[in-house]
């Protein structure tokens, strides 16, 4: 599943990334993206309604935009991904944020109310880390492993249930330690990928600590020293690691840096969506089209690269404007 996943990642990033050189790699926004320029006319309200782990980066996205436009009013709402489809089918949003794709029967939904499919915007590029507290010496995880530690299904084909750190080869004080679980609740989209890539559509165990928000996962694992937990690499700090992950036991550890999002090596790199109620072949308010502008600008991009963040190469940007008739 992974695969098929990063797969999307490297099809569409792919050969856009490798043009643009070195740079990218090193975290730096495309040269080619535009700097953001000001236009008349732009007011109104922005209300955006989903994902958590987009909440950060939502706000900086507002704060640039409010200060070209200091009279707009922004209003960001961030419970989860699964918030952002009914919020664009009942007009109470006018962009949907989301750390996954939108399932068949939210577009199911949005379709029969407006006739059309809602559009997907990929504003930046994330990995889903799986982070353990700064002084675990486990060196990486294959998928397999990752689903035997989080979920009681362990569809990824591991010969057992994994419960204790000792298992993994760890040593010494953290051989007899029980693994202590920490997770997301199901409204977000950050579970619903995990659950799909890398516990292979299975289930949680009752025993992952399911946390509100991103930051409160990587925090548990801060403070409980023989944790686990996973999180958008946006919100790692200085008191956890992100453990290298393997797509299956013949493969290598590839680490959570940004090389290898780009790549789509990293079996759990995703691009981060914003939704929006687009009809085809119409016009875009003004207020919508200059924010969708501003995020694919060199300031929006660089609060990418400031919030944790990978951002997308021009081609992705010139592509995505194009199929909302910005110009």
């Amino acid at each position: 599943m992974a695969h098929k996943h990063t797969g999307r990642i490297a099809g569409v990033a792919l050969a856009a990334a490798l043009a643009a050189g070195p740079a990218l790699a090193q975290v730096s926004v495309d040269p080619a993206l535009p700097e953001y320029k000001p236009v008349k006319g732009v007011s109104g309200t922005i209300k955006s309604v989903g994902s958590d782990t987009l909440n950060n980066l939502m706000t900086l996205w507002a704060e640039g935009f409010l200060k070209v436009y200091p009279n707009v009013q922004i209003e960001i709402e961030g419970k989860g991904s699964s918030t952002a489809p009914p919020a664009l089918i009942e007009g109470t949003a006018n962009f949907g944020p989301m750390s996954r794709e939108m399932k068949s029967q939210e577009i199911d939904d949005f379709e029969k109310k407006y006739g059309y499919k809602p559009t997907a915007i990929p504003t930046s590029i994330d990995m889903l880390a799986v982070y353990v507290h700064k002084d675990n010496p486990i060196s990486g995880l294959t998928l397999a492993q990752v689903d035997a530690i989080f979920s009681k299904s362990r569809r990824g084909g591991h010969d057992q249930e994994i419960t204790r750190w000792g298992q993994l080869g760890l040593t010494g004080a953290w051989a007899s330690q029980p693994i202590s679980l920490y997770g997301r609740n199901s409204a977000s989209g950050t579970y619903g990928y995990f659950k799909e890539h890398a516990l292979f559509k299975g289930d949680f165990k009752d025993s992952v600590k399911e946390q509100p928000g991103s930051s409160s996962v990587v925090q548990g694992v801060a403070t409980d020293r023989w944790a686990i937990g996973y999180s958008g690499i946006g919100y790692k700090t200085a008191d956890v690691r992100a453990v290298p992950l393997a797509a299956d036991a013949s493969s290598p550890f590839i680490p959570a840096a940004p090389e290898y999002a780009y790549t789509g090596e990293y079996p759990l790199a995703r691009f981060l969506y914003v939704y929006v109620n687009h009809k085809p072949g119409s016009e875009m308010d003004p207020l919508r089209r200059e924010f969708v502008r501003y995020v694919f600008s060199k300031q929006g991009q660089s609060d990418v690269v400031k919030d944790g963040y990978y951002p997308v190469p021009a081609e992705i940007a010139v592509e995505t404007l194009e199929k909302l008739g910005i110009r």
